[in-house]
């Protein structure tokens, strides 16, 4: 007995079937990822930034505060395809991280 008359339901159920099926990694698959993740960085790491939490400590930050990018002279759109980390809720500049900034923008621009 056919629950579905039509050909073009049957085909449409047939499809959605195959699309819940579980995808598993081959051997030669796993190979390729730790291959890749092994990989040296082609570039050199974008910089963490930090903030300063007292006297003499920082402390890791999320992201660099959009008044740094600006001093640094990086706008989101580059800073998004250099990697770096922003964080807009962030206020205020610490000079190192604009130094670190400035540096790491005038050496991703020098070819390797």
């Amino acid at each position: 007995m056919n629950l579905f008359p039509t050909p073009g339901i049957q085909w449409l159920i047939q499809d959605v079937e195959r699309s819940n099926e579980m995808t598993t990694w081959h051997k030669r698959d796993w190979a390729q990822f730790y291959e890749l993740a092994r990989r040296p960085w082609q570039r050199h790491r974008p910089p963490r930034p930090v903030y300063p939490t007292g006297l003499n400590r920082v402390l890791p930050a999320q992201g660099f505060s959009l008044s740094e990018l600006d001093d640094a002279g990086v706008d989101l759109d580059q800073a998004e395809r250099l990697g770096l980390p922003v964080d807009a809720g962030r206020i205020g500049a610490y000079g190192p991280n604009v130094t670190v900034l400035r540096d790491f923008v005038r050496s991703s621009r020098q070819p390797l």
